[in-house]
C-alpha cells in the first residue's frame, strides 16, 4: 500500500485548529500531521518561541494557537522562507523542509517549502497552490499515511472547511 499525503488549506487558525481536533477526536495518529502558516501581524511586533525543557512558549497575536498544537503535534520550526515570509511549521513537514535544504534541493523557482514537497512526490501544480495559500495567510494542514488514513483525514479536512483539499499518492 502506497504512502498517500492529504493537504487541506484554511482561512483561518481556527479552521485549521479545529480540522487537528477532529483529526484527533478520529484516532488519526498525530505523528503524522503538519501544519504551517504564518503568525501575522503582531500588535508587539514580536513574534517567536523558546524551548523551556520540552515544552515551547510562543508569543504574539497567534501565540495561544501555536502554543496550543505544540502539546499535540511533534517537531516545530520557525522559519523564514524567501518568498513567503516567516513560518511557524509543525510536524513531520520540518523534517521535510530541512532536508530540503540540506540536499540543496531548492531549484527551479521552489521555496523551501516547495521543495520540501517536491522531494516526497507532490505534484509541481499543486505546489504552487500551496505557496500562495501559505503566502495569503492560510494555514496548510498536512496529513500523511496509507491510503485509508488519507481519505479519512480528506472528509475531516473538508467538513472543517478546508478549501484546495486533496489527497496525493506519492509515488516515492
Amino acid at each position: 500500500m502506497g504512502k498517500n499525503v492529504t493537504i487541506g488549506a484554511f482561512d483561518t487558525h481556527e479552521q485549521a485548529e479545529n480540522a487537528i481536533k477532529e483529526l484527533q477526536r478520529s484516532h488519526f495518529d498525530m505523528q503524522k500531521l503538519s501544519i504551517i502558516g504564518k503568525d501575522y501581524h503582531t500588535e508587539e511586533h514580536v513574534v517567536g518561541y523558546y524551548n523551556t525543557g520540552d515544552r515551547v512558549k510562543f508569543w504574539g497575536k497567534l501565540g495561544a494557537f501555536w502554543g496550543g498544537l505544540s502539546g499535540l503535534l511533534f517537531g516545530s520550526a520557525f522559519l523564514v522562507i524567501p518568498g513567503i515570509g516567516q513560518v511557524m511549521v509543525f510536524g513531520p513537514l520540518v523534517i521535510w523542509i530541512i532536508g530540503a535544504l540540506e540536499s540543496a534541493l531548492v531549484t527551479g523557482g521552489l521555496s523551501a517549502f516547495g521543495a520540501a514537497l517536491f522531494s516526497i512526490g507532490i505534484p509541481n501544480d499543486s505546489i504552487v497552490k500551496y505557496e500562495e495559500a501559505v503566502k495569503a495567510n492560510k494555514f496548510l494542514v498536512i496529513a500523511h499515511g496509507g491510503a485509508e488514513d488519507a481519505e479519512n483525514a480528506r472528509k475531516i479536512l473538508h467538513a472543517a472547511n478546508g478549501f484546495e483539499v486533496a489527497v496525493h499518492e506519492l509515488k516515492k
